[in-house]
């Protein structure tokens, strides 16, 4: 399962500072069961917009880990909700069937 959401960065702040703290609250997030990893993709075009993609082993798993983010998960998060809007696109099922090239 994969967890999307945008992030969009005001004015007088940047990319780069919202990218520390994005990387200090996915340290913490990924130790919950069920995390497999998450990665956070810039916009071609428009460095002010982040694209975050976390993986899980499935939705009750990540639901597990909303219901009880660690107090110092909300602190990040909520030190970084002046500087930036996110907008939550989606979560999406595992592909059951994948076709990359190459394998």
């Amino acid at each position: 399962m994969h967890f999307v959401f945008e992030v969009h960065v005001r004015p007088g702040y940047r990319a780069e500072q919202y990218a520390e703290a994005w990387v200090r609250a996915s340290e913490l997030i990924q130790q919950a069961p069920g995390a497999r990893g998450t990665r956070l993709h810039r916009k071609i075009g428009d460095p002010d917009v982040l694209l975050a993609i976390a993986s899980w082993e499935s939705k009750a798993a990540r639901d597990a880990m909303e219901s009880r983010t660690s107090q110092a998960v909300r602190d990040i998060i909520a030190e970084q909700a002046q500087f930036v809007e996110v907008r939550v696109i989606g979560e999406f099922e595992d592909a059951e069937w994948v076709v990359e090239p190459g394998g």
